[in-house]
Protein backbone atom coordinates (compact mmCIF):
# COMPACT_ATOMS: atom_id res chain seq x y z
CA UNK A 1 0.00 0.00 0.00
CA UNK A 2 3.07 2.46 0.36
CA UNK A 3 2.40 5.31 2.64
CA UNK A 4 -0.29 7.56 3.31
CA UNK A 5 -0.73 10.10 6.29
CA UNK A 6 2.50 9.60 7.88
CA UNK A 7 1.55 5.79 8.36
CA UNK A 8 4.26 2.92 6.14
CA UNK A 9 1.58 0.24 5.40
CA UNK A 10 2.54 -3.18 5.50
CA UNK A 11 2.54 -4.62 2.45
CA UNK A 12 0.78 -7.73 1.16
CA UNK A 13 3.70 -10.25 2.45
CA UNK A 14 4.41 -8.49 5.76
CA UNK A 15 0.54 -8.52 6.05
CA UNK A 16 0.09 -12.29 5.40
CA UNK A 17 3.27 -12.87 7.72
CA UNK A 18 1.78 -10.50 10.91
CA UNK A 19 -1.65 -12.39 10.52
CA UNK A 20 -0.09 -16.06 10.63
CA UNK A 21 2.54 -14.60 13.57
CA UNK A 22 -0.90 -13.08 15.37
CA UNK A 23 -3.46 -16.46 14.87
CA UNK A 24 -0.39 -19.09 15.29
CA UNK A 25 0.77 -17.36 18.49
CA UNK A 26 -3.18 -17.62 20.02
CA UNK A 27 -3.59 -20.89 18.72
CA UNK A 28 -0.57 -22.12 20.05
CA UNK A 29 -1.11 -20.83 23.55
CA UNK A 30 -4.55 -21.81 23.69
CA UNK A 31 -4.32 -25.78 22.56
CA UNK A 32 -0.94 -25.58 24.93
CA UNK A 33 -3.27 -24.39 27.86
CA UNK A 34 -6.02 -27.13 26.97
CA UNK A 35 -3.68 -29.95 26.94
CA UNK A 36 -2.42 -28.64 30.89
CA UNK A 37 -6.59 -28.51 31.67
CA UNK A 38 -6.73 -31.77 30.11
CA UNK A 39 -3.65 -34.10 31.04
CA UNK A 40 -2.09 -32.44 34.27
CA UNK A 41 -2.89 -31.10 37.76
CA UNK A 42 -1.08 -27.83 37.14
CA UNK A 43 -2.79 -25.30 34.44
CA UNK A 44 -0.31 -23.50 32.59
CA UNK A 45 -0.39 -20.41 34.12
CA UNK A 46 0.22 -22.31 37.66
CA UNK A 47 3.26 -24.89 36.11
CA UNK A 48 5.16 -21.56 34.62
CA UNK A 49 5.04 -19.55 37.53
CA UNK A 50 6.56 -23.10 39.44
CA UNK A 51 8.70 -23.22 36.65
CA UNK A 52 10.25 -19.73 37.29
CA UNK A 53 10.47 -20.29 41.03
CA UNK A 54 12.23 -23.89 40.72
CA UNK A 55 15.28 -21.77 38.65
CA UNK A 56 15.67 -19.14 42.03
CA UNK A 57 17.62 -19.82 44.62
CA UNK A 58 15.87 -21.80 47.71
CA UNK A 59 12.82 -21.73 44.65
CA UNK A 60 11.81 -18.25 46.44
CA UNK A 61 11.55 -15.20 44.93
CA UNK A 62 10.45 -12.02 45.62
CA UNK A 63 6.80 -11.29 44.59
CA UNK A 64 7.59 -8.39 42.13
CA UNK A 65 10.19 -9.99 40.35
CA UNK A 66 8.19 -12.93 39.69
CA UNK A 67 5.31 -10.79 37.81
CA UNK A 68 7.74 -9.07 35.85
CA UNK A 69 9.35 -12.45 34.48
CA UNK A 70 5.30 -14.13 34.35
CA UNK A 71 4.80 -10.73 32.68
CA UNK A 72 1.73 -10.84 34.69
CA UNK A 73 0.14 -7.67 36.06
CA UNK A 74 1.14 -7.54 40.24
CA UNK A 75 -2.61 -8.25 41.00
CA UNK A 76 -3.18 -11.04 39.14
CA UNK A 77 -0.18 -12.60 40.15
CA UNK A 78 -0.88 -12.30 43.92
CA UNK A 79 -4.73 -13.99 43.06
CA UNK A 80 -2.78 -16.90 40.95
CA UNK A 81 -0.55 -16.73 44.28
CA UNK A 82 -3.35 -17.40 47.16
CA UNK A 83 -5.16 -20.28 44.75
CA UNK A 84 -1.56 -21.80 44.48
CA UNK A 85 -1.21 -21.06 48.33
CA UNK A 86 -4.51 -22.59 49.22
CA UNK A 87 -3.54 -25.56 47.57
CA UNK A 88 0.22 -25.58 49.53
CA UNK A 89 2.21 -25.36 46.47
CA UNK A 90 3.66 -22.06 47.09
CA UNK A 91 3.95 -19.70 50.27
CA UNK A 92 4.31 -16.27 50.58
CA UNK A 93 6.98 -14.78 53.31
CA UNK A 94 8.47 -11.42 54.03
CA UNK A 95 11.18 -10.35 51.91
CA UNK A 96 14.77 -10.34 53.97
CA UNK A 97 16.01 -6.97 54.97
CA UNK A 98 12.72 -5.00 53.34
CA UNK A 99 9.75 -4.72 55.51
CA UNK A 100 7.42 -3.89 52.41
CA UNK A 101 8.32 -7.11 49.81
CA UNK A 102 7.35 -10.02 50.29
CA UNK A 103 8.54 -13.56 48.38
CA UNK A 104 6.81 -16.57 47.12
CA UNK A 105 8.47 -19.70 47.97
CA UNK A 106 7.33 -23.12 46.22
CA UNK A 107 6.69 -25.90 48.62
CA UNK A 108 8.03 -29.34 48.63
CA UNK A 109 4.34 -30.25 47.08
CA UNK A 110 4.65 -27.63 44.23
CA UNK A 111 8.09 -29.04 43.16
CA UNK A 112 6.44 -32.20 43.12
CA UNK A 113 3.74 -31.43 41.39
CA UNK A 114 5.75 -29.47 38.82
CA UNK A 115 8.39 -32.93 38.63
CA UNK A 116 4.68 -34.48 38.20
CA UNK A 117 3.66 -32.49 35.56
CA UNK A 118 6.87 -31.82 33.50
CA UNK A 119 6.37 -34.59 31.25
CA UNK A 120 2.96 -34.04 29.90
CA UNK A 121 4.09 -30.68 29.50
CA UNK A 122 7.49 -31.01 27.49
CA UNK A 123 5.03 -33.94 25.39
CA UNK A 124 2.32 -30.97 24.51
CA UNK A 125 5.42 -28.34 23.48
CA UNK A 126 6.85 -31.11 21.52
CA UNK A 127 3.96 -31.90 19.84
CA UNK A 128 2.73 -28.39 19.11
CA UNK A 129 6.08 -26.52 18.39
CA UNK A 130 9.07 -28.57 18.69
CA UNK A 131 8.15 -31.43 15.90
CA UNK A 132 7.13 -29.45 13.54
CA UNK A 133 9.63 -27.09 12.76
CA UNK A 134 13.17 -28.50 11.66
CA UNK A 135 15.76 -27.27 13.48
CA UNK A 136 16.94 -24.48 11.95
CA UNK A 137 13.15 -23.01 11.60
CA UNK A 138 13.36 -23.72 15.76
CA UNK A 139 16.88 -21.68 16.08
CA UNK A 140 15.24 -18.97 13.99
CA UNK A 141 12.26 -18.93 16.31
CA UNK A 142 14.35 -18.35 18.94
CA UNK A 143 16.16 -15.94 17.67
CA UNK A 144 12.74 -13.96 16.20
CA UNK A 145 10.79 -14.01 19.71
CA UNK A 146 14.22 -12.82 21.24
CA UNK A 147 14.16 -9.78 19.45
CA UNK A 148 11.04 -9.46 19.59
CA UNK A 149 10.74 -9.64 23.66
CA UNK A 150 13.42 -7.18 23.61
CA UNK A 151 12.25 -4.80 21.74
CA UNK A 152 8.72 -4.80 23.67
CA UNK A 153 10.53 -4.88 26.58
CA UNK A 154 12.55 -1.52 25.48
CA UNK A 155 9.25 0.05 24.17
CA UNK A 156 7.44 -0.83 27.70
CA UNK A 157 10.03 0.46 29.98
CA UNK A 158 12.78 2.39 27.62
CA UNK A 159 15.52 0.65 29.60
CA UNK A 160 18.44 0.43 26.24
CA UNK A 161 19.35 -2.79 27.62
CA UNK A 162 16.25 -4.27 26.78
CA UNK A 163 17.37 -3.96 23.04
Amino acid sequence: MGETNGVHWLDDGQQAAWRSFVVGNARFWEALSAAHDAELDLNLGEYTLLVQLSEQPDRTQRMSALADGLVLSRSRLTHTVARMEQRGLVSRCPADGDRRGVNCRMTDLGYAALVAAAPGHVRAVRRLLVDILDPEEMQALGRIMGKIGAAARHELTGDPRAC
